[in-house]
């Protein structure tokens, strides 16, 4: 019974160890991450366009994720 107890602290501890040695992105994989497509934002150009837009049409900045008019009506 206190050799199975042994042997699975003992590989709790084993798998807690190497758990975080596969963080982040690898050199080599650096390169398919970076490319244009694989950005959150693919069309900088238009979301300038679009937080200019906002910006004279609301006279604030940020805050895109909600609807409603700058009067204040949600």
């Amino acid at each position: 019974m206190q050799t199975y107890l042994l042997l699975t602290l003992g590989l709790a501890a084993t798998m807690c160890c190497s758990s975080c040695s596969n963080l982040g992105a690898k050199p080599e994989e650096k390169t398919i991450l970076a490319r244009p497509d694989m950005q959150v934002d693919a069309q900088p150009l238009t979301s300038a366009l679009d937080d200019h837009i906002y910006f004279s049409k609301e006279a604030s900045s940020g805050g895109r994720g909600f609807g409603g008019g700058g009067c204040g009506c949600n």
